[in-house]
């Protein structure tokens, strides 16, 4: 049991150094939770809703799983892109520009149409996430990296609610939704154009680092036997 559990730890910690060795990957990483810690509003509905809109709030937690559908329709087009590290970038930054535009008016129907342009954004940027696990990470190193993965999926939106109510707490609605995503879009931008790997990657010219090597198993010697 114990060189079980100690093979796991190996593993994790394998993975993790490969990430580190890797800006491609860890750079796809952390868009996607600046994206979910700056840019994630739903925690703020409720008292958008109340204040702002005067109701509507079923229609606000909707917009975004609406658009990520509609997105997800016509999404041929998504594998004719090469440059993934720039799409995901500009896809980010869509997802934060959009949010942040909603946090601003002040009619209902706008806000759903702009929060569902943001799902579409998001749908579009999740796409290209997992594009690039897959086709950067060797096959040795990928189940460890989609562990990552989910990791950064699952708990990116509640760092983000939590995020935003200690924000809209202390400093008002305005400035959790909108000011947090404007932060959001500088964030992904200049760390993408300073991480010029990622910048520049191609899928057609991938090549990802070599995975960690593993210690070779104890020889046997058959006449011990």
């Amino acid at each position: 049991m114990s060189g079980a559990r100690t093979g796991g730890l190996r593993s994790v910690f394998d993975g993790l150094r490969f990430i580190v060795a890797a800006p491609v990957l860890w750079m796809s990483f952390a868009v996607d939770i600046a994206a979910m810690t700056l840019a994630m509003p739903t925690a703020l509905f409720p008292e958008a809703a109340q204040v702002r809109f005067g109701g509507g709030v079923g229609l606000l937690y909707s917009a975004i799983a609406v658009g990520s559908v509609v997105a997800g329709l016509f999404s041929g087009w998504i594998g004719r892109v090469r440059r993934q590290g720039r799409a995901l970038t500009v896809a980010v930054t869509a997802w934060a520009a959009a949010i942040a535009l909603a946090g601003t008016v002040h009619h209902l129907l706008a806000a759903a149409a702009l929060l569902a342009a943001a799902g579409a954004a998001d749908l579009v940027s999740a796409v290209y996430r997992e594009t690039i696990l897959q086709t950067y990470a060797p096959d040795a190193m990928r189940g460890r990296l989609q562990g990552v993965y989910t990791v950064v999926v699952a708990g990116g939106p509640r760092l983000g609610d939590l995020r935003a109510g200690a924000m809209a707490s202390a400093t008002g609605l305005g400035l959790a939704w909108t000011g947090s995503s404007l932060l959001c879009m500088i964030v992904v931008i200049v760390g993408a154009l300073l991480v010029r790997p990622f910048w520049r990657y191609a899928v057609t010219s991938a090549q990802p680092p070599s995975p960690p090597a593993q210690p070779s198993p104890p020889a046997i010697d058959p006449l011990s036997r």
